[in-house]
């Protein structure tokens, strides 16, 4: 099947958007596909912000990018938009990084005021990259995100049966990628 690479885009170590990323990982490699986690907070920040394109980290994490057949996508909504670590590190990838690329946005916060944020911060930037085909992204609330003391997750019925819903879709979509990019 297909390498995903899954970028989780907070800053934060114990996070709902990682631990998130981290479940809907564990589907696909049931479907099938080598999934292959990156959570941006571990690039070192001189690399990020210093903007060193030539900085190993950097390097490394835009050769998962090339390596990837589809891209998993998922950050925190911080005043509307998408995190800042997220940012600095899509700045320092090369311009077309998701050509060829089937990709899903995923997005977590607090107010569903920030439902929108995929669809007008971070879809317009995935889109500029090059991506193939970006499907239906999903945004799930804080509240229907539980962590427990031992680390697992539980995520409210309603957002889990439409996170398995788009997380089929961007499986499907995988098997259509070779298509779309050979006809490109």
């Amino acid at each position: 099947m297909a390498t995903v690479l899954s970028v989780s885009g907070s800053p934060s170590p114990s996070s709902r958007t990682g631990r998130l990323l981290r479940h809907l990982d564990q589907r696909l490699i049931a479907q099938g596909h080598e999934v292959v986690p990156l959570d941006v907070r571990t690039v070192p920040a001189e690399a990020l912000l210093g903007a060193d394109f030539r900085h190993p980290a950097i390097a490394g994490a835009a050769e998962l990018f090339a390596r990837a057949d589809g891209v998993v996508v998922g950050t925190p909504v911080y005043k509307a938009s998408y995190s800042g670590v997220l940012k600095a590190l899509l700045d320092l990838l090369p311009q077309y990084a998701l050509t060829g690329k089937t990709v899903l946005p995923l997005a977590t916060g607090g107010s569903t005021a920030h439902v929108l944020a995929i669809d007008y911060a971070l879809r317009p930037v995935l889109t500029s990259m090059g991506a193939a085909h970006i499907v239906q992204g999903w945004f799930t609330l804080d509240q229907d995100i539980a962590v427990h003391e031992d680390g697992s997750l539980t995520i409210a019925p309603a957002a889990a049966g439409a996170l398995e819903q788009v997380v089929d879709h961007f499986s499907a979509a995988l098997g259509r990628t070779p298509l779309l990019a050979a006809a490109g």
